[in-house]
């Protein structure tokens, strides 16, 4: 007898998201560790090119005041032009990091963040939601 396939119906990209973070545990599979978050994100670049999933890497985000740019910001991945990826290697997520990401959402109008954590335990992920468009 097969089990029943559930969907949650209030996912965002759930497929897009699940092979994104596919993508992450293979990375840590493969590589382990203790490398900097640019070596996971070279990795990650390489899974996604092989996986035909379209992404940008390096995405340059500037911060604007009264049309003058006050900040420039590089988010790791916009994925499918529809879901921020951040990569960090630390021991948890921080205030900081969830912050960091809800600016990203604000100012590049996506509705999906996936925050990605290279641990020294594994991988950890938080999908944050940009609430002002959804």
């Amino acid at each position: 007898m097969s089990k029943p396939e559930v969907r949650r119906k209030d996912l965002l990209y759930p497929e897009l998201s699940y092979q994104i973070i596919g993508c992450a545990y293979e990375v840590f599979k493969a590589i382990g560790y203790g490398h900097s978050e640019k070596v996971y994100q070279k990795a990650m670049a390489v899974l996604f090119h092989e996986r035909k999933i379209n992404n940008k890497e390096q995405v340059y985000l500037p911060i604007k005041f009264h049309d003058k740019i006050i900040a420039k910001k590089f988010l790791d991945f916009i994925v499918e032009e529809k879901i921020v990826v951040e990569l960090k290697k630390d021991f948890h997520f921080s205030k900081a990091h969830i912050d960091q990401i809800l600016n990203y959402l604000k100012y590049s109008q996506l509705k999906l963040a996936i925050l990605i954590n290279f641990g020294k335990e594994g991988v950890t992920f938080k999908r944050i939601i940009n609430q002002i468009w959804n």
